[in-house]
């Protein structure tokens, strides 16, 4: 143990010392009582369990989150997570144990304390303030020192989250009979990411054990991928370095999906709580899915989606004002829109409102070379079609500013994701009529692509 872990344990020691004067145990021992909530039920099962992490600075990133509130936080999470963990270090990480009972009154699943824990009175601290759950990591704890604080641990019902970070520590964790054994991927000496470590240490555990994967989960396709090696996820820095923390975690255990040609309020409010994070309202007067401004508004009231209007090649000054007057988050442009058109819409554009180019896949995938692009959206021909085109041809791309459309539902939704792509783009594959969505076809896809 050097460098960085080193330091944070040293100053952990002096911490404990300084708290344990200002709180003894005799203090508050007799009013700690074993929890109720089961953190090892919680992970268990046959669905990949997610532990979201409420984390306002870090070592690596300093400050992640400067408006942080663990009672907005865990309101969010709540709705996705299997147990939250509470990050309780003051010095490195700006976390405080205060911040448990908030989580706790307000989600109902495990609360796990994220210390560095060396001492009995942290466990005890922990338990006081309402967590279920404590971090033992054998990076910091020799075997002794472990088994008497999971020993602690367990007294009072809490469960306990084994971190390791190399071969050796995982031969331990398999000894000491840890039964959740989270893999940190980042290098706690150098603070460097490598999900090869659960790819590698995972196999090594027992299907007795559950695995958790930690540090350095950004995208659902790594979700996905990794699902196949470990149980379950921490997440932390990857959701609070976002505003929108309810579209950062959707991102993460959904994909960035969008369903397009809402004209209904209520397929909007399906479509927000199934899991998209966008809805796309299309202004092509042609189109069967065509809405106007008054039927756009009610539709945006209706849900927090983040809108994304649907042109093509239509005059500036009308998108600009259906922006403006809608608040969309992003434009699409479906037509012959050119880089000059790209570059004059820019300028007029507010800077956080994106533009999206879709582009229409034929024998070849066309060239993403232009400027001022966020995202590019692939189809088969204008769109709405609900063709597929081949998509062999996206094999070794960088899709990471792509959505893929075109011909999209339950039985394919899967295959597509499984391409890279940041998300999907469902419209038709969704429907029972043009421009009315299926609510149990929209519960169905998002349903399918949380099966891992």
């Amino acid at each position: 143990m050097q460098t960085v872990l080193a330091k944070i344990v040293a100053d952990k020691a002096i911490w404990v010392e300084a708290r344990k004067q200002q709180q003894p145990l005799a203090s508050f021992q007799n009013d700690v009582v074993p929890t109720q909530r089961n953190f090892y039920d919680a992970l268990a099962g046959t669905r990949t369990a997610f532990i979201l992490e409420c984390k306002k600075a870090s070592p690596s990133k300093g400050l992640i989150r400067e408006d942080f509130d663990p009672a907005t936080i865990a309101g969010v999470y709540k709705h996705y997570a299997s147990a939250i963990s509470v990050l309780c270090d003051e010095k490195y990480f700006q976390g405080s144990f205060d911040f448990l009972p908030i989580v706790s009154k307000v989600a109902p699943q495990p609360i796990l304390c994220k210390d560095f824990t060396i001492d009995p009175y942290q466990i005890y601290l922990a338990r006081y303030y309402q967590a279920d759950a404590c971090l033992l990591m054998l990076s910091v704890l020799d075997d002794e020192q472990y088994r008497q604080l999971a020993a602690v641990a367990h007294s009072l019902n809490m469960g306990v989250l084994t971190e390791v970070s190399n071969e050796e520590e995982l031969e331990r964790a398999i000894a000491l009979k840890a039964k959740v054994v989270g893999i940190n991927n980042r290098d706690l000496r150098d603070m460097s990411i490598d999900l090869n470590r659960t790819r590698t240490l995972a196999p090594r555990l027992g299907h007795d054990v559950t695995v958790i994967s930690e540090s350095g989960i950004h995208t659902y396709a790594e979700v996905r991928e990794l699902s196949h090696f470990a149980n379950g996820f921490l997440i932390g820095s990857a959701l609070m370095e976002h505003d929108d923390l309810n579209a950062a975690v959707k991102r993460v255990l959904l994909g960035e999906n969008k369903v397009c040609g809402l004209t209904r309020p209520q397929d909007a409010q399906v479509a927000y709580e199934s899991g998209a994070i966008y809805g796309g309202l299309i202004f092509v007067p042609t189109s069967p899915r065509a809405v106007n401004e008054t039927q756009a508004k009610a539709v945006i009231n209706s849900a927090p989606l983040l809108y994304v209007g649907v042109f093509r090649n239509t005059p500036m000054a009308e998108v600009v004002a259906r922006v403006k007057n809608l608040n969309l988050a992003a434009v699409q442009l479906h037509g012959s829109e050119d880089q000059a058109y790209i570059d004059a819409l820019r300028a007029e554009l507010p800077a956080k409102v994106q533009i999206w180019k879709a582009l229409s896949v034929g024998e070849t995938l066309p060239p993403r070379n232009l400027n001022h692009i966020d995202k590019y959206v692939f189809d088969n021909g204008q769109g709405g079609t609900g063709q597929r085109f081949d998509w062999s041809l996206l094999q070794g791309q960088d899709l990471r500013n792509v959505l893929l459309a075109g011909g999209l539902g339950a039985d394919n939704c899967v295959e597509a994701a499984k391409s890279g792509c940041a998300g999907l783009d469902f419209n038709s594959g969704v429907e029972s009529q043009p421009g009315i969505k299926d609510a149990s076809k929209l519960a169905s896809v998002f349903q399918t692509l949380r099966a891992y």
